[in-house]
């Protein structure tokens, strides 16, 4: 018989679909991989001029107000995720969020791992992590024509709370709160 403490650990990621993900920081010699993935066309489509990402993601290695990482399935880099939290930044279009709300942003960066509920499994994991730091309230804020994103999202629990016009453009404003 196996004791319980000789057992191997399980792969099963939160969402029961044998997938784990981790979430590492992001290093300078990630960006030409991050870059690579803004150049492919299911990426490029929803962020601006790669160069411009680059240069931002960058700043953003040793910020206190965005946490940028890469994430991770079975130790294979597959996407880019970032944390950040909107009262950190001056006149930030959604600081009108409740106190201790933070925001994420998230890109499946390898273009066979798209439609494959990775999105929604990784969202839901990530957002349980924040949930267990102490985090109240999480949003995420897809392109109004990204169904595919807010279908991901809905399905990892988000709601749709409204429509902003922003820096960043016409979006859906997505939340989900804490059990």
């Amino acid at each position: 018989m196996v004791k319980q403490e000789d057992r191997a650990p399980s792969r099963l990621g939160r969402d029961g679909s044998g997938s784990r993900y981790d979430f590492r920081p992001v290093t300078e010699n990630d960006l030409p991989m991050i870059a690579a993935w803004l150049a492919e066309p299911h990426v490029a489509e929803w962020w601006d001029d790669p160069e411009t990402e680059i240069a931002q993601i960058r700043e953003h290695i040793d910020s206190i107000s965005v946490e940028p990482l890469i994430v991770e399935l079975d130790g294979e880099a597959i996407g880019y995720l970032q944390s950040y939290d909107p009262h950190l930044e001056d006149s930030h279009p959604y600081s009108d969020q409740p106190f201790g709300t933070l925001g994420i942003d998230l890109s499946i960066g390898r273009p066979e791992l798209i439609g494959c509920g990775h999105g929604s499994a990784i969202v839901r994991q990530f957002v349980e992590q924040l949930f267990e730091e102490g985090a109240p309230h999480v949003i995420i804020d897809p392109d109004p024509s990204n169904g595919r994103a807010i279908r991901a999202y809905e399905k990892a629990g988000f709601r749709a709370i409204g429509r902003r016009q922003s820096e960043y453009g016409d979006v859906v404003l997505m939340a989900i709160d804490a059990p």
